[in-house]
């Protein structure tokens, strides 16, 4: 047994040696140099140097460091160099929330992403019009086509029948309160469109986790276009639409209505009948016109990234006298500070929007009244001292200002 042991210790033999970067030489800390096929490992030290024990001169050692290819070499001698070459390797997409990091596709919460190249295209002037039909679980509604009407978003469903379904909405990383800005359809009417770069939408429970109750029905993460270092960048869009009403209710005929007074109706009634042949539905309608033109600079100054856009939106309504006109603008600093070590995002952004809502009632109206009536003239006291002159103007309407056709 004692000739047994010499034998094994006599076999043992000690290599040292250095892991080295294969770049510039520099040693490798925290490398592991373990024996093939066995347990035995140790870890390098600061300047990559490192002693083993191996059972025999034909061991083989491995070594391996994050970022860089792992190398299989033999310990035939008492000292081992060894130059590990970097590994250039892809990240996963992943995706961070407040309680971590995850890899997207083995994360289970519900998350969609919709970018600027999947936006719904078309004359949009409010945010949420671009990923309308675009997500599911996602219900965007618009209470009319009015200019400037905002559109109500619920996700998978209301929540409650008295308290409010709309999903907390986070610009930027600033959460924008649910109840809007006082005369603004809601809380994204304000934003230019043009400005956005993409949507996240969270769907499930787990976002409370992140941003508390207030996200009990769901929450909307809006990034907005930043500046790149590089060449100046000038970019102009407009966009010119036309509106017409698609279809119009049927309604009676002046001939058919006046048979259905003679037949229906009694002797006063038919006194009340015109002689005029009027279509109120044409009184009330208009063809409407709209045009949308965004321009923005971006580009860099050393590492100072920088963007700056400006809107202008102007659309009438198919409803006479319904109007929307924005102007908004919007700046944005992204500086890199501290040798790359610390990132500032700086955000500007002012709008201001001026709507006129048509009184939708007229539509309703229009479809209902005498068609054997005609248009009258009626001046409002206001409009005689400001020195306004209306010229035709339906009845129907009360004298004032607010509902007067132009």
């Amino acid at each position: 047994m004692l000739l047994l042991i010499a034998q094994i210790s006599f076999a043992q033999t000690k290599v040292s040696g250095k892991v080295t970067d294969s770049k510039d030489g520099s040693g490798v800390p925290g490398a592991t140099v373990s024996v093939k096929g066995t347990r035995t490992a140790v870890q390098t030290t600061a300047d990559g140097s490192f002693t083993i024990t191996v059972p025999n001169s034909s061991s083989t050692l491995v070594i391996s460091s994050v970022g860089f290819a792992s190398q299989e070499v033999a310990a035939s001698g008492a000292t081992v160099n060894i130059s590990l070459v970097v590994v250039n390797a892809t990240m996963n997409e992943v995706v961070v929330t407040g309680y971590g990091t995850a890899r997207k596709k083995d994360l289970t919460s519900a998350i969609t992403t919709i970018t600027s190249k999947d936006f719904t295209k078309g004359p949009i002037t409010s945010p949420e019009g671009l990923i309308n039909g675009r997500v599911s679980g996602v219900q965007i509604t618009a209470p009319s086509g009015a200019p400037g009407a905002g559109s109500r978003i619920i996700i998978r469903g209301g929540t409650s029948l008295s308290a409010s379904n709309s999903p907390l909405i986070v610009v930027d990383n600033v959460p924008l309160d649910n109840g809007g800005i006082s005369g603004s359809p809601n809380a994204l009417s304000m934003i230019n469109p043009n400005d956005i770069e993409s949507f996240t939408i969270l769907k499930d429970a787990s976002a409370t986790a992140i941003y508390g109750n207030r996200a009990a029905n769901g929450v909307i993460l809006i990034t907005t276009k930043k500046g790149k270092s590089g060449k100046v960048r000038v970019n102009f869009s407009t966009l010119n639409s036309v509106y017409t009403v698609p279809e119009k209710r049927d309604v009676l005929s002046v001939e058919e209505f006046k048979n259905m007074v003679g037949t229906k109706g009694n002797s006063g009634q038919s006194a009340l009948l015109g002689s005029a042949n009027t279509d109120w539905q044409d009184e009330i309608y208009q063809t409407a016109f709209g045009t949308d033109n965004n321009i923005s600079i971006s580009g860099g100054l050393d590492k100072l990234p920088y963007r700056v856009s400006l809107g202008y939106l102007n659309q009438s309504g198919v409803l006479k006298t319904g109007k929307l006109s924005r102007f908004s603008g919007a700046i944005n600093l992204s500086p890199v500070l501290l040798k790359n070590h610390l990132k500032v995002d700086v955000n500007f952004r002012a709008a201001h929007a001026s709507t006129r809502f048509a009184n939708e009632d007229a539509i309703g109206a229009a479809a209902s009244f005498d068609p054997t009536q005609r248009c009258v003239q009626v001046i409002a006291l206001e409009d005689i001292l400001n020195g306004c002159r209306i010229t035709d103007l339906t009845i129907l309407l009360r004298v004032t200002r607010s509902l007067c056709w132009n």
